[in-house]
């Protein structure tokens, strides 16, 4: 899945320190490192690669560890994101199941990540009105990607599914009156244009179900970025709900399929543990510090790569012409979240690293 909930900072509460890590903190007594200029309180590396770095800071050949400001933690976070959701095509593609069984399968493994995630940063899931929402849009994204991939190629997939921000345009102006602007109108009609190519392209009657599903599911994506600005929404926990709904969607399906070998079931854990639970969470950390410019273009390579890694491991090429419309759906979107970055938050949009 692509860049969510970037239009508002996110409100879990960051994992305190523990006990007998301050000499990992820029300026703690005792440290001989400095604060890097304009972090606040800056820790020398983010939170989730401490053991690593103090792994590290044991070994002769690394005396040091390297300090990154918060902005530079959070666009690496944003980034291995963008890569871990990036794997999703080539792994569904690998399990031979059916689309709702690897959906449910792959999210019921998320759950324990996310769960765990949760009870350290000591945040509960809330329940109400727009949670709810937003986590049948979470799951309606989740089965209609995965069942997509499994009838078209994967290219077609991720693509279409990244012009969820043009149908949140289309619903601003068609269910809240927003006035459109120059801009909007200007990234509906390049994307229009870029999504018709891929159904011009030569397809089987299945491949088409498939591009159709992979739209629908970029509706429902955009239903989800609509429900975080919402009254008492909570993005976290639409995702948490939106997972318990797709496993137990899913999960009956696995009844259906009869191999579960090692080959299957690691591909699976893959998925539910880093396309989805661990790719979230870097997310949800990297969006607190990472503006909304360098967000947009560094989630942009999930659509390039993914497609990419398929064709290396697993042989499947994108046609001729959806190529083109592929270029011009992610070029339109990266450009208009650019665009529209600068326009709104012209503070945050220097420097990106």
């Amino acid at each position: 899945m692509n860049t969510p909930w970037s239009s508002r900072p996110n409100r879990l509460s960051a994992v305190g320190d523990r006990p007998g890590r301050a000499r990992y903190r820029a300026g703690a007594p005792g440290s001989t490192r400095s604060a890097p200029r304009g972090a606040g309180k800056p820790e020398v590396v983010p939170r989730l690669l401490r053991p690593l770095s103090e792994l590290l800071g044991r070994r002769a050949f690394c005396k040091e560890v390297i300090v990154l400001s918060a902005r530079q933690r959070g666009t690496l976070c944003v980034f291995l994101a963008a890569v871990l959701y990036s794997i999703g095509g080539l792994f569904i593609k690998l399990i031979p199941w059916g689309g709702m069984a690897i959906n449910g399968g792959r999210t019921a493994v998320a759950l324990v990540v996310i769960g765990l995630y949760l009870k350290l940063t000591g945040h509960r899931p809330t329940m109400n009105l727009w949670v709810l929402v937003g986590a049948l849009a979470v799951c309606g994204t989740n089965i209609l990607f995965s069942i997509a991939n499994k009838l078209t190629t994967a290219a077609n997939a991720i693509v279409l599914q990244f012009t969820a921000p043009i149908f949140v345009i289309l619903f601003s102006i068609l269910l809240f009156g927003k006035r459109p602007q120059k801009l909007d109108l200007l990234a509906c009609g390049l994307v229009l244009g870029g999504v018709l190519l891929f159904f011009v392209d030569s397809l089987s009657a299945g491949g088409m179900l498939g591009n159709i599903l992979a739209l629908l599911s970029g509706v429902s994506y955009a239903g989800v970025f609509m429900m975080n600005d919402m009254p008492d929404s909570d993005a976290i926990s639409s995702v948490f709900w939106g997972d318990v709904i797709s496993a137990v969607v899913g999960l009956p399906f696995l009844g259906y399929e009869a191999e579960f070998t090692p080959n299957v079931l690691a591909p699976l854990l893959v998925l539910g543990i880093f396309q989805v639970g661990a790719a979230y969470i870097l997310l949800t950390e990297g969006l607190k510090t990472t503006p909304p410019v360098t967000a947009s273009l560094v989630s942009g390579i999930e659509p390039v790569l993914n497609p990419i890694l398929v064709a290396v491991f697993y042989h499947e090429m994108i046609g001729p012409i959806a190529l083109v419309g592929a270029m011009v759906v992610v070029g339109s979107v990266v450009l208009y979240n650019v665009v529209l970055a600068r326009q709104t938050e012209p503070s945050e949009t220097g420097g990106a690293l």
